[in-house]
């Protein structure tokens, strides 16, 4: 290396470590703000507990849910009543099913981030997979939406919701075993599919996701019932 390259590549690193130092010290005196939203999310249950990435699968970070977004289900009683009387389903039920899923942040951004990690991932508040909604809006006021509607459209995702656990209800026998309930069952269904839920309907015993489920629909009964105004 020539020797007059030497002194400017030296005043060039000692700039850059300045830079990085005060840097660090500004961040820390909270100087360059304190929301990173598009830094490393706090830890979130998925499921039973699947922790959440830092990043995408391309390295891009995966931004933190909005502080500024707080969920909850009751704030969509309204909703909930209005779409169980257009299926005929309990609003108990489905208020109960959206406490269920309310296990991750359900802000949008934060979920098409998510789903670009994780293609497969459900959205909406009501944690609905593509192939489910595609089948469930054929023949309804909602045909022409789409999924990747649901994370912005909170009473879509709950119609959507409402009328899979309608579908579902009328594929289930008349006769059902004395373990589970109906509502059980369709909990059961909205979970693990159709044709497990049949299977249950028909003795088959739920592993132990399933069953933890359920546990938690019972644990979350009294309080959607206390949301919608169930009796």
């Amino acid at each position: 290396m020539p020797d007059s390259v030497r002194p400017r590549r030296r005043r060039w690193l000692a700039a850059a470590v300045f830079a990085v130092a005060l840097y660090v010290v500004l961040r820390a005196a909270g100087l360059f703000g304190g929301d990173d939203s598009a830094g490393t999310p706090p830890p979130t249950k998925a499921s039973t507990s699947a922790p959440t990435p830092s990043s995408g699968a391309s390295g891009t970070p995966v931004p933190s849910p909005s502080a500024t977004t707080v969920y909850d289900p009751a704030a969509y009683a309204a909703q909930v009543r209005t779409r169980a009387r257009q299926t005929a389903v309990s609003p108990q039920l489905l208020m109960a099913i959206l406490y269920n899923e309310a296990y991750k942040p359900h802000d949008p951004a934060f979920e098409r981030a998510w789903q670009k990690y994780k293609p497969d991932a459900a959205f909406g508040i009501a944690n609905m997979h593509r192939a489910t909604f595609d089948e469930v809006k054929l023949g309804r006021d909602f045909a022409d939406r789409g999924w990747d509607e649901l994370p912005d459209d909170r009473d879509l995702a709950i119609e959507a919701e409402a009328w899979y656990l309608h579908d579902l209800a009328a594929r289930l026998p008349d006769r059902l075993p004395a373990a589970y309930s109906r509502n059980d069952l369709l909990a059961l269904g909205y979970n693990t599919g159709a044709g497990n839920m049949l299977a249950f309907a028909h003795g088959a015993a739920p592993g132990s996701q399933a069953r933890s489920y359920l546990d938690r629909l019972h644990a979350n009964w009294a309080k959607a019932g206390k949301a919608v105004g169930a009796g």
